[in-house]
């Protein structure tokens, strides 16, 4: 019996000393510039390690489909994923759950930006966008081409090839706000939020490029967790680790998203972001 017991100690140990041991993982959809993501994921992966008392990395991917690729093939346990990527991931990996999202996700909204050159301006009417060059972020991103993408083709009742003189995807929301104030392309979609930082931090010239309208809100970002997480990390490790990310109040940390706080989340959050992506032809 006692050597029962001891066999049954040393178990326990093992797994506690392996579940310690093992490097708890996380990416996030590369929407803006690499360098700014890295120095907000790093303090990320920082602030988690302390929180959790496991050792917790950061792994940047090069695009939206890497990060959900990374996902479903476990190489990552956590990922910040936008609204429509977030979706991908969970039906791809059954049993993985959205479990926070930045206060502002809650009601996101996109903005239409356009060039000088058009002389259009800002309206809460759609603006006439026939016959002008046109580019979104990612083809995966939310706020940069699902979402804009829908609310063109809602009020003109044309599909976008038919709108545009030329469509392009500058990759994230950082390039297309650089491409539409050098005369790139003349009118794009962005991320209201990566908008407004670089507008507050001077990095746009708003006498060459400026928001000609503002979407209606809908759901967007959020941190999904992979299933078996807790068989990996421990009995409770998903409910810690949403405590913490709900839990996040350093003001530096949560400026480097920007978000005000975050605030428990759940999958049925973002059924609008998946029937708009049926909608539209995106998921099946």
């Amino acid at each position: 019996m006692k050597l029962t017991h001891l066999l049954s100690a040393s178990f326990l140990s093992l797994f506690s000393t392996v579940a310690l041991s093992a490097t708890f993982t996380f990416t996030a959809i590369p929407d803006e510039d690499e360098s700014q993501l890295r120095t907000r994921f790093d303090k990320v992966a920082d602030y988690l390690t302390e929180q959790l008392g496991v050792e917790v990395k950061y792994i940047p991917v090069k695009s939206y489909s890497a990060a959900v690729t990374a996902f479903r093939n476990n190489q990552v346990q956590l990922a910040w994923f936008g609204g429509l990527s977030g979706v991908q991931a969970r039906r791809l990996v059954p049993g993985s759950d959205a479990i926070a999202q930045g206060f502002e996700d809650q009601f996101f909204k996109s903005y239409l930006i356009a060039h000088k050159s058009t002389e259009m301006a800002a309206s809460t009417n759609f603006p006439l966008l026939n016959d002008y060059t046109f580019t979104f972020g990612s083809k995966d991103s939310t706020s940069g081409r699902l979402m804009p993408q829908y609310f063109i083709e809602k009020n003109t009742g044309k599909p976008i090839e038919k709108i545009f003189k030329r469509i392009g995807f500058s990759g994230d929301h950082s390039r297309t706000i650089s491409q539409i104030e050098a005369g790139v392309y003349q009118v794009g979609a962005v991320n209201y939020k990566v908008w407004d930082t670089a507008v507050e931090n001077g990095d746009v010239d708003t006498s060459k490029v400026k928001v000609i309208w503002e979407s209606p809100t809908y759901p967007d970002y959020q941190w999904t967790v992979h299933s078996g997480v807790d068989e990996k990390f421990g009995a409770g490790f998903k409910e810690k680790l949403t405590k913490t990310l709900i839990g996040m109040t350093d003001k530096d940390l949560l400026a480097s998203f920007p978000r005000e706080s975050f605030v428990p989340a759940k999958n049925s959050d973002y059924e609008p972001i998946e029937r708009v992506a049926k909608t539209i032809g995106m998921l099946d």
